[in-house]
């Protein structure tokens, strides 16, 4: 049977919500810093105003887009289930959902399975050197920080934004109800963006261009993109947030240190 959309939350709890992801997005962009500033040294060495600055901006700017993109995905994707339920029963004195239960154990073993199998894959493709060396510790702590960012910022673009329009878009040609491929054909879509949107910082580390390597980044991140978008389906917002960020810690921490020794 179809599923109809449910009662709406009221605006202010959309905007409360928001606010508070986009807080959370700011705090996780400035956490990111470190890293972006070790990846592409160059880049921020040819900036035309003072470093400070141009931080500082991306910062604010960060935490104002993560809230506006928040609070439209929160628009679009409430009516179809598509939530932060207990993320919104902490901030409102809405009762969450009973039919929601918590699997937060499962976000972390899909998320850490998702990572392994992206660097088996990767394996396949090429030889996984050590080229972290004598700096793998740096690298480790650097990566721990820039997991965050992935687990927020990166789930309010591509889970709770991209997911939700597509859903909506899907559901809008059906007199707007919903049927489960449409779910399913969202999360795969936003799973290929999410991917394509790591070739920008692939491409200033002075990668390649070859359609095999944009490929492969492609579809190895979408594959990670798969897990997440599939837990907010089914359990909200906050499990793709556990698994991305679990995902991140065993690329970005585990693996430098790994292939280090």
């Amino acid at each position: 049977m179809p599923a109809t959309p449910p009662a709406l939350p009221t605006h202010g709890s959309n905007l409360k919500l928001a606010l508070l992801l986009g807080v959370a997005g700011m705090l996780a962009t400035l956490a990111l810093l470190p890293y972006l500033l070790a990846l592409m040294p160059q880049k921020f060495a040819a900036l035309p105003l003072p470093l400070p600055v141009v931080l500082a901006a991306q910062v604010v700017q960060a935490g104002v887009l993560c809230w506006l993109l928040a609070w439209l995905g929160l628009y679009l994707g409430t009516p179809y289930g598509l939530d932060a339920p207990w993320l919104r029963a902490w901030i409102s004195p809405r009762p969450r959902d009973p039919s929601r239960r918590a699997r937060w154990w499962l976000a972390i073993v899909l998320g850490v399975l998702a990572a392994l199998l992206v660097i088996g894959l990767s394996l396949l493709g090429q030889k996984e050197a050590g080229e972290h060396g004598t700096h793998a510790v740096s690298w480790a702590w650097r990566g721990f920080l820039a997991s965050f960012y992935g687990g927020i910022v990166e789930e309010v673009e591509c889970r709770l934004l991209l997911v939700a329009a597509l859903v909506w878009l899907l559901a809008r040609c059906n007199r707007r109800v919903t049927r489960p491929w449409m779910f399913v054909v969202a999360i795969a879509l936003a799973a290929l963006l999410f991917g394509a949107g790591h070739l920008p910082a692939a491409f200033a580390t002075g990668m390649a261009h070859t359609p095999l390597l944009i490929a492969r980044i492609v579809l190895l991140n979408a594959l990670v993109g798969l897990v997440t978008g599939s837990l907010f389906w089914k359990y909200g917002l906050e499990h793709a947030m556990l698994a991305h960020f679990c995902a991140d810690l065993v690329l970005h921490v585990g693996l430098p240190l790994a292939t280090s020794l």
